[in-house]
């Protein structure tokens, strides 16, 4: 099989392979020469796995089971795809015959993707007086218990206009009592915290088991 580059996946062809000069004989695969910089994420394919025998798992194989390494290496072969060591801690390893290109380009769009998911962190804001009412009170706490089973931080405001920042001690009161109200949902990653006229405390919800 020559190692064909699948330049449609956005990935450089993961080595250099110098097959062996004149006609290739049937059956096992002769020896060939690699010369591979394998990046940290990258798997062991073909005549870099060393073990005498593989377990072959997948779709695309006669059965599932122990093979000796030469003939998961020639049924990869007659596929025209690699032998990838997809577990190499296994005894057996762990094998599957794929397109390991194609493989290697999904893997890491999909890790991209969770790291770009993983960093939007969503913060809903609830914003209070320092002299808000029971009901009004009851009604901001409402909607940030249904923020935090969403999965979202809540950020609890309370603004002093004027010389209300004279009832600040009361705002504090308040955005502490606000986080024990909630801790049957989130967790307060901070004391309420005073800048300028508006004092504010983060709320973040507690990991579903």
């Amino acid at each position: 099989m020559a190692y064909k580059p699948k330049s449609h996946y956005g990935g450089s062809r993961p080595s250099t392979y110098r097959p062996n000069s004149g006609p290739r004989p049937n059956g096992p695969r002769s020896p060939r020469t690699y010369v591979r910089q394998k990046a940290e994420d990258e798997l062991n394919i073909n005549e870099e796995i060393t073990a005498p025998q593989v377990r072959l798992v997948g779709d695309n194989i006669p059965e599932q089971g122990i093979y000796p390494i030469s003939k998961a290496l020639q049924l990869a072969d007659e596929l025209e795809l690699d032998l990838v060591e997809i577990s190499a801690k296994a005894d057996p390893p762990v094998c599957k015959i794929l397109d390991y290109q194609k493989y290697l380009y999904q893997q890491r769009k999909r890790a991209k993707e969770m790291k770009q998911n993983a960093s939007k962190v969503v913060l809903k804001e609830i914003r209070f007086g320092p002299n808000t009412d029971e009901h009004d009170f009851q009604f901001k706490l409402k909607h940030a218990q249904g923020f935090l089973e969403e999965g979202f931080k809540v950020k609890a405001t309370i603004f002093f206009r004027g010389r209300s920042i004279m009832f600040a001690d009361q705002g504090e009161k308040q955005l502490l009592r606000f986080a024990v109200e909630l801790e049957d949902y989130g967790r307060a990653e901070n004391m309420p915290s005073l800048e300028g006229k508006r004092m504010t405390m983060v709320i973040a919800p507690i990991k579903k088991k």
